[in-house]
Parts: structure tokens; sequence; C-alpha cells
């Protein structure tokens, strides 16, 4: 029998995840349901975004093979009492939670999710971008509040379409790729910047540089990965670069942006709109002046958050799970 530890949570649950390894015979498994999203992830030990249960997966550990999670810390303290670990699978496009140094060294194989989410974060961003350019979230508020803002069909506070618009992607990942797909069938052209994007998979959308991508995009979303390389890579000189006028939507990392430039652009006016689902700080400081910046919406880290994704999680979980297996 191969011992498996299941460390789910309250979105990948550990009976989604059971379910998913039915397909297999011969396995002893333990559950364990961590505490996220009811309380936030953070940094646990050297690893991020975990949750900070590292003396209860200790003692969960000793004769597991095999664990699967979401937000569990392996760090080299979990690790070095993890001696009969072989595989660890977390449900997530990157194992950012594994000190992938200590599981190497260790002989443990590490294996993750990737593009789980990659249709709910391409569908959250286009409903950003939407509610953006069409100021929904404020005119759902005035009407609640007992207003009739037909003044805003003034030609000069009217939203625009996306339909026509010139929109840029920095990022052409699973995620970006999908959100190219919606937005040609809205008729937007697509501008594409990254450097590691195969130049015969566009697919109608146009690989230019970052310098062509800035000055025409009317509409500007991230969907790179978070590196040394990327951090800060949007701020106050690049939005400069932007149309007049533009709107920014990021679903991708917080880390991307320079968020009080771009709180600064909507004061002036430089850009009209911005839709965030993520930020260089979270939660959103109450002192953010993103808060208080106008048309700008703005949503709590919930783009991947459906029911698919944590079903897709728990199956490609299986799937790397069988995957190990066929390898040894």
């Amino acid at each position: 029998m191969t011992r498996v530890l299941v460390a789910g949570d309250h979105f990948v649950t550990p009976p989604l995840v059971v379910e998913a390894l039915g397909r297999f015979t011969g396995l002893d498994i333990i559950t364990h349901t961590g505490p996220w999203p009811h309380t936030p992830f953070g940094r646990v030990g050297e690893v991020d975004e975990a949750s900070d249960i590292e003396d209860e997966l200790i003692a969960l550990l000793p004769g597991v093979e095999v664990a699967i999670t979401q937000m569990a810390p392996f760090t080299e303290r979990v690790l070095a009492d993890a001696r009969a670990l072989r595989l660890i699978v977390v449900t997530r496009g990157g194992p950012v939670n594994v000190n992938l140094a200590a599981a190497e060294a260790r002989g443990i194989e590490v294996r993750s999710t990737p593009g789980r989410n990659a249709a709910a974060a391409a569908e959250h961003t286009i409903a950003l971008l939407l509610a953006a350019l069409r100021q929904i979230p404020a005119t759902h508020a005035s009407v609640l509040a007992g207003e009739w803002r037909s003044d805003l069909y003034a030609l000069d506070a009217v939203g625009s379409e996306l339909g026509g618009a010139t929109v840029g992607l920095v990022g052409y990942g699973a995620i970006g790729r999908r959100v190219a797909r919606i937005l040609r069938a809205f008729d937007a052209t697509v501008l594409v910047h990254d450097p590691y994007a195969d130049p015969g998979a566009l697919d109608g959308a146009k690989l230019v540089t970052m310098d062509e991508l800035l000055s025409r995009s009317q509409v500007l979303s991230l969907h790179a990965r978070l590196t040394a390389e990327t951090r800060g890579m949007i701020g106050a000189k690049e939005l400069a670069q932007l149309p007049h006028g533009a709107v920014l939507v990021n679903s991708a990392r917080g880390g991307l942006l320079d968020y009080p430039a771009v709180a600064a652009a909507l004061e002036s006016g430089r850009l009209r709109a911005a839709a965030f689902d993520v930020f260089d700080v979270e939660p959103l400081p109450a002192d953010s002046p993103l808060r208080t910046a106008p048309n700008a919406v703005l949503t709590p880290h919930l783009a991947g958050a459906t029911v698919q994704t944590a079903r897709r999680a728990a199956q490609q979980a299986a799937d790397a799970l069988a995957a190990y297996a066929a390898s040894g």
C-alpha cells in the first residue's frame, strides 16, 4: 500500500481529491483540511503563499510517500522529518509553497497543476475589463443609492466598446492565450509581448516589442509570471507610453505593477479606468490610494476561484500521480 496524504483546504477540499484518486488501487489515504481561504496564506519559513500548518504537517508525514496539497508549507523543517516522502503534488500553477532545493536534495519529486485555473482567470479578466470599460460597479452603486445617472450618456462620460479596440497582453501563457481568443470574438485587435511566446501559436494575435505594445494598446492586460525580471515592470514610465485614456487590467500578480503610479494616473485621467484582482500587498491596506482613485474596479484575488478550477486541480493531481507511477 502506498500511503498518501491529501492536505487540502476549503477550496480544493480533501473529498474532491480523494474522489479523483478513486481510479487507483493500493492507496492508503489520510486527509487534513487546512484553514485557507478562511485564514489568508502568507510566508511560512522560507516558502511563499502557504498556510501556517508546519506542526500539523510534520505530525502527519511519517510513512507518507505521496503528498497532495495546495497550501501546505513544505519547508526545510517539514521535509527534514518526511523520510518516506517521494512525491509532492501542488494543486496550483507552480509549487511556490515548496522548498524545491530541499526537496531535490532529498530525492523528492515535485509536480504542480499548471493551467488548472486558466479558464476561470481568463473569464474574470474579461469581466474586469468590461466592468471597467462600462463603469458597471460605479453605476450599480449609484442606482442602489437612489440615483439615476442619465448624465452619463454625455459623450465625454460614456464608456467604450471592446469591439474594435487594440488590446495589449503582457504574457502569453495558458491564461493569456485564452484571453486572446475571447478578445478576438469581440473583434478586438490583440497585440502580445512575451519573449517566450511561440510565434507559431499566436492564432491571430501579433507579437510585438514592449514599446510598440505600450504605444498602441487602448487596453493593457497583464498575464506574466512574477519573477525578478518582471517585478515592477509597469510603472510611471510605462504608463506614460500608453495612449491617453487607456484602461489597465491586472489579474496576474500584484508585484508586476507600481500601484501608487497607477493611482496617480487614474487621478490625472492619464488612465481612464483600471481593474485589478491582485495587489502588491494583500489584503489591500486601508490607506491604499487605489481605494479612493477614480474609476478603479477591485476584486479580492478571486480570478481563479470557480468550482471547475477546484475539480480540475483535483483531477490534475491524480494525473500527476499516475504519471509519477508510470515513470517509476
